[in-house]
């Protein structure tokens, strides 16, 4: 089970200690390794934010350490590797502005850390946060379908696929399908319920 450390007012975003990963705030020192896995092709042909440098990146860091966390709008946290603390990728919250009881996630990870079970420790947790510790509703994700490595993660993850919108968003100077996934609060109790029955 995912320890959440407090690091700060309650409006900072906690820590989370999983069996190999620590989830915390970002920091300036992640620029440069934030950077290298962000600007790698394999990683940003799904984003739609390509930084230029580490000087952007840094910047991007610093408006995120200046935001109060469960406020509306995206909030961006590090994936840390607990045994040596290295920088391996990072998850997006976006609490929505219509409705803070829903939340959408992502997540990014360098291509040199992917399967390895990573990303779907990382993001158990974090749904486990949104769900039990911060009681929101719905979670949903939304996925390219030809990024086959996100789709498998959102299906391990239990999320169910509630729609597939064929050439809805031009993105990249192109029209691409957008698939979504969501989970309901509900349904996050019975899978953890599931689980602990089960280990």
């Amino acid at each position: 089970m995912a320890e959440v450390r407090p690091t700060g007012s309650g409006k900072m975003f906690q820590e989370i200690q999983t069996d190999k990963l620590l989830l915390r705030n970002l920091v300036s020192e992640d620029a440069a390794p934030m950077f290298a896995y962000r600007s790698h092709p394999e990683i940003c042909q799904y984003q739609s934010w390509e930084p230029k440098s580490v000087q952007e990146v840094e910047s991007f860091i610093d408006t995120i350490s200046k935001k109060e966390f469960d406020t509306t709008g995206w909030y961006q946290i590090a994936i840390v590797l607990e045994n040596d603390g290295s920088l391996i990728g990072d998850c997006g919250i976006h609490i929505l502005e219509d409705d803070r009881r829903l939340a959408e996630i992502g997540i990014s990870l360098a291509p040199e850390r992917q399967g390895n079970g990573y990303a779907t420790e990382a993001l158990n947790a974090v749904l486990n946060m949104l769900f039990v510790d911060l009681r929101k509703h719905r979670v949903f994700a939304s996925v390219d379908p030809l990024n086959l490595p996100s789709m498998t993660l959102m299906k391990r993850l239990g999320l169910r696929q509630e729609a597939h919108f064929v050439q809805s968003l031009w993105f990249k100077e192109k029209w691409v399908d957008d698939v979504v996934f969501g989970m309901l609060q509900t349904e996050w109790q019975l899978t953890s319920a599931i689980q602990k029955r089960e280990s």
